[in-house]
């Protein structure tokens, strides 16, 4: 994943956590669905995306700071940095 254009949160990572999870623990524990996954790059949590009502991923960032998610849907390989607001594919 080594593209000097990319901001430095998305540089810092060298080997993207992927996820066995096909849940989002937060929508289970208050009965909710979700629409797809996403993955912290930093804490390996996987929590709904901001498609899903509760938006549980963008709140993690809110709380924690963690600045990247990957997408945790099969066939998609895909990173976001919620701080400079940067995607790439890698």
């Amino acid at each position: 994943m080594a593209n000097v254009s990319l901001c430095a949160h998305l540089n810092a990572i060298s080997q993207v956590k992927l996820s066995d999870e096909l849940v989002c623990e937060e929508c289970i524990k208050i009965g909710s669905d979700w629409f797809h996954l996403r993955t912290c790059q930093t804490c390996g949590v996987t929590l709904c995306c901001d498609q899903s009502e509760h938006q549980h991923m963008t709140k993690h960032y809110h709380k924690t700071q963690h600045p990247v998610i990957a997408s945790a849907q099969p066939g998609e390989r895909w990173l976001w940095c919620y701080p400079d607001e940067l995607f790439t594919e890698y």
